[in-house]
């Protein structure tokens, strides 16, 4: 299907040692909007595409996700992994660390962990890609809110990559409906 590279889509650069970034950055890991969400959701909804072109972009941006996945991860364990246990204690990273040590946990900011409820597949295209276009957008603001949260500028960095494949994968999800939308109004000869 693919050729798996030992290395992430976009380097990730960490400048300092942040449990409560790595916190609110989890949300991004674990999180209705998530990359991992956004990559199920699109690999699950893809079966249900009337053309192989727009199977292929779901396919595509789905597999892309979860490298985003992938990196938000490395930011998350990047900004954990120094840290003494008393830089942890009295941090919102601490209620993960008590549960799971550093290593990322697919579960929002709040500390809700994933569950398949934040994903839908609905056997109609058009909502199907509609949706997509919203959850690209909320990952998108998402993405906004944490820069502006974070003081990092490595993590920074990687962060305005993402929020930019956001913006990339909502027109791409448009040019998707387009094509799912002529293919519906197109005449059918059998």
């Amino acid at each position: 299907m693919w050729i798996y590279e030992k290395k992430l889509e976009y380097p990730v650069r960490v400048d300092s040692c942040n449990p409560t970034l790595a916190s609110l950055i989890i949300e991004q890991f674990g999180g209705a909007d998530g990359e991992l969400s956004a990559g199920i959701r699109y690999l699950t909804q893809r079966w249900t595409m009337p053309t192989n072109e727009a199977k292929g972009i779901l396919t595509d941006i789905g597999t892309e996700e979860l490298a985003h996945w992938e990196m938000i991860g490395t930011l998350v364990y990047k900004l954990t992994k120094n840290a003494p246990v008393d830089k942890i204690k009295d941090t919102p990273f601490a209620a993960s660390y008590a549960n799971h040590g550093k290593s990322p946990f697919p579960h929002n900011a709040a500390g809700v962990p994933w569950t398949a409820t934040f994903i839908n597949s609905k056997d109609d295209p058009v909502a199907d890609i509609h949706e997509d276009m919203a959850a690209e957008q909320k990952a998108r603001a998402t993405y906004e809110h944490l820069i502006n949260l974070s003081d990092d500028p490595g993590v920074n960095d990687t962060l305005r990559f993402l929020r930019e494949r956001e913006v990339v994968h909502y027109q791409r999800f448009g040019e998707t409906l387009r094509i799912v939308e002529e293919y519906k109004d197109s005449k059918k000869y059998y």
